[in-house]
């Protein structure tokens, strides 16, 4: 997969982490994130994995509050994956917990239903991470549903 040159994309979060070194761990060596750069001087490191693309900083200056554990809450944070065993494999391989276990699903875009698989987990932090692996469109979905 090659991850898009920074600016490719127009929505970039950062998210405040609590150790950026552990949370360096997790998403280059577990999830597979690539660095794209990094500024040392600020702890700041810019990741990406395909077309999706995140900050990480353990000092930003745009905390609105003080900061609780799961960090995130209320949001999660989608990120498309062309192969969900793979990543599945690596998170069981590095004893990374599922929040929810992969699954199938068909959500209605319009009059055609697009099929993911998916599953979530939190990142050190409790940041919650959804990924989602393609599965096509229908003009409705096998189940009914």
């Amino acid at each position: 997969m090659v991850n898009a040159p920074p600016d490719a994309v127009d929505l970039v979060p950062e998210l405040d982490v609590s150790d950026l070194t552990r949370s360096l761990d997790f998403y280059v060596r577990v999830i597979g994130f690539a660095v794209l750069y990094e500024r040392p001087e600020e702890e700041f490191s810019y990741l990406g994995l395909g077309m999706a693309q995140i900050m990480l900083h353990p000092r930003s200056r745009w905390q609105t509050g003080a900061l609780e554990r799961p960090f995130g809450r209320g949001i999660n944070l989608q990120v498309n994956i062309p192969d969900a065993d793979a990543l599945l494999a690596r998170l069981e391989a590095a004893g990374w917990p599922l929040f929810h276990a992969p699954e199938e699903r068909w959500y209605r875009r319009g009059t055609a239903y697009v099929g993911v698989r998916q599953f979530l987990v939190q990142d050190p932090d409790g940041y919650l991470l959804r990924f989602s692996q393609r599965l096509g469109f229908r003009p409705q979905p096998p189940t009914g549903r």
